[in-house]
């Protein structure tokens, strides 16, 4: 590592990808208690792992423990070394992905031996498996055209049926569609997050209905591990919120009612004295094309107080920059209620969350709880750091960066621009503006996903640049937000295509946000020269001319994406997303990927967990101990032996 910190970030690399690990920064600092309290959290927060793997398809844990069965076997198999590299190759990228399907374009991989191989490969452990079992690995493994994508947003195409995932089973996207109309028709009160815990299943009979995730239900095995744990946490909270927090998410994890995950989230909202907090439940729904199906995911985390003043005085003032937001006064918040938010130090990863994970998290998700109760928003400081540490000296600025100038001031103010431009997206964006009466919460469908991210991302653009930002202390000049709007200019149009294969559209609702704005702000400002492309040496950029008229341009496209949003202007949306946020320059695509080979640098990272260990006296925990000296391989063996609990 080129890098001034001792500290391991780095483990290795695989395919398209990096594997690192995030240090617990003063955790030593804690109390036995809040150390105790991290613990068990954390223990939930694995306890989940088999749900997502299940969630992400049907087949992925029969696909996972036969590929570590077989990892097992290796001194009894006769395969050659170049055989075995691919296997282990192909198993750390299942791994990652928590199944078949890449984490991020959502194909399948391409498995890189062939069906003899395969057989070569588990000649110790094929024929354990029952001949249905061998038939579904068969097809999953070598027929490329079955469940090719995890989740697809080709609209031309029934989205439920050309999607792998498990949240569906048999059902149509009409089917599905009518199912949940007929549901809230039915409702005698609304209720906004219905189906968020369920799988929706066609019977022999063909008739549709929902199984429950709970613990007496659907997922019941590992969700009652994820209760003990959480009901062991309990024990040793911070203060009587926390407990009545645990208390609510236990209760509804037994009976899967959502109204009481509404409780939970309520209660959870207004906890904010607590130096330990935790994210634990079905919570996103990217996984699903129809956006109604949350995947499972935990995180557990304690207070970065020194980093935190700066999420603080963005909190504080969150009421100024909804007032001054350039968006319709009809589409804002009267009164902002309960925004809080925190710099924290992730202690632990889970689900969804692990290994791949957000750098950023605003929740809850429900509009009408945002509304009337507020949302806590988090930067992730030892995720950011981590990624920062381990970029140093790779010359991917160099290769994609117009200008001296940009490299300077990315190396100068990157840093903190990128941190702000998160807390403002996840404190400020994500909890600002309002629905309009009557406007159902699904009303984007399959396109709110990515049009929720640019309103976020635009309201941190349009902030960045804005001169109350140095007024209150959080930046030191305008160049911060310049470097910022360098860094998200190139990455939308230049740099995030890395992670996209030649030919392909974008798909995935981060990377299509970030095209949209970018695309679209060079676009409309064409004609003024705000955003232009050079070539130079045989090589694009695209460098900003004009900072303060990509602001205005910022601001316009905020306001427009906030009406969508407010009015549920479904065709709108649609156009803008589908005009701006798909469609790939093949010519420019394949220059970047060329550029970007030459630097031999994965284009995706995911993270180690540490392993905290209780130290015991006569049978009390006197201490949590710290060790990062697990490997990848070594830390999901570990997890698959300990954390198993769906069959």
């Amino acid at each position: 590592m080129n890098n001034n910190d001792s500290f391991q970030y780095y483990i290795e690399k695989f395919g398209d990808t990096k594997i690192l690990r995030y240090k617990l920064e003063n955790f030593s600092d804690l109390s036995l208690k809040q150390k105790e309290y991290i613990y068990y959290l954390s223990e939930a927060a694995l306890c989940g792992r088999d749900i997502l793997w299940d969630q992400n398809g049907s087949e992925n844990l029969l696909l996972r423990r036969t590929m570590e069965s077989i990892l097992t076997q290796k001194d009894r198999l006769d395969v050659s070394e170049d055989l075995w590299d691919r296997f282990t190759t192909f198993l750390k990228r299942v791994w990652f992905a928590n199944g078949i399907h890449h984490h991020y374009s959502m194909d399948k991989f391409a498995v890189p031996f062939d069906k003899s191989e395969w057989e070569q490969l588990g000649s110790a452990v094929l024929s354990h498996l029952t001949i249905e079992e061998t038939e579904k690995l068969d097809k999953l493994l070598f027929d490329k055209n079955y469940k090719a994508k995890r989740v697809s947003l080709d609209t031309t195409t029934d989205l439920l049926s050309s999607s792998a995932n498990n949240y569906y089973q048999g059902v149509t996207q009409v089917e599905a569609d009518k199912f949940y109309e007929d549901v809230a028709a039915n409702e005698l009160e609304p209720q906004p997050s219905r189906g968020l815990n369920t799988q929706l299943i066609k019977d022999d009979r063909g008739n549709i209905k929902e199984r429950l995730w709970h613990q007496d239900g659907m997922y019941g095995t590992a969700i009652a591990q994820i209760t003990y744990w959480l009901e062991k946490a309990m024990t040793v909270c911070e203060n009587s919120q926390q407990e009545e927090c645990l208390a609510l998410l236990i209760a509804y994890y037994k009976s899967g009612d959502l109204q009481t995950f509404d409780q939970f989230n309520i209660k959870w909202v207004k906890e904010l004295s607590g130096e330990v907090d935790f994210i634990n439940g079905f919570i996103e729904v990217y996984g699903d094309a129809l956006g109604m199906k949350a995947s499972w995911e935990s995180v557990v985390q304690y207070t970065d107080h020194e980093a935190s003043k700066r999420t603080k005085i963005i909190s504080d003032n969150a009421q100024w920059f909804e007032d001054h937001s350039p968006t319709d006064p009809a589409h804002k918040k009267e009164e902002v209620k309960g925004v809080s938010a925190k710099v924290i130090h992730v202690a632990m990863l889970g689900g969804d969350c692990y290994p791949a994970t957000p750098i950023g998290i605003n929740l809850p998700n429900a509009e009408w709880i945002r509304e009337a109760y507020g949302s806590k928003s988090v930067t992730i400081e030892n995720i950011t750091a981590a990624y920062d540490k381990a970029s140093k000296g790779s010359g991917f600025l160099t290769e994609f960066a117009y200008h001296e100038s940009e490299i300077a001031n990315a190396e100068k103010y990157g840093y903190l621009g990128s941190n702000l431009h998160t807390d403002l997206h996840e404190c400020l964006g994500h909890g600002s503006g309002k629905m309009l009466e009557g406007v159902p919460v699904d009303a984007l469908k399959n396109y709110h996903s990515t049009l929720e991210e640019a309103r976020a991302d635009l309201f941190a653009l349009y902030y960045i640049m804005d001169p109350k930002l140095i007024e209150v202390g959080l930046i030191p000049s305008l160049e911060v937000g310049k470097t910022e709007y360098d860094n998200y200019i190139r990455n939308g149009l230049l740099t995030q295509l890395v992670r996209v294969e030649l030919g392909k559209d974008l798909e995935e609702s981060h990377m299509r946000n970030r095209q949209l704005i970018a695309q679209w702000a060079y676009e409309y400002g064409k004609e003024n020269h705000v955003i232009e492309k050079v070539v130079k040496e045989g090589k694009s950029f695209f460098t900003i001319r004009d900072y303060e008229k990509l602001r205005e341009l910022f601001g316009l496209l905020l306001k427009e994406v906030q009406r969508i949003k407010s009015e549920g202007d479904y065709n709108a949306g649609k156009a803008l997303v589908e005009q701006y946020a798909v469609k790939i320059d093949k010519e420019l695509h394949k220059e970047v990927l060329d550029r970007y080979q030459k630097l031999e640098i994965p284009p995706y990272a995911g993270f180690l967990n540490p392993q905290l260990k209780p130290r015991y006296e006569n049978d009390q925990i006197i201490d949590i101990d710290i060790d990062y000296d697990e490997d990848y391989t070594s830390q999901m063996v570990r997890y698959s032996s300990e954390y198993s609990f769906l069959a």
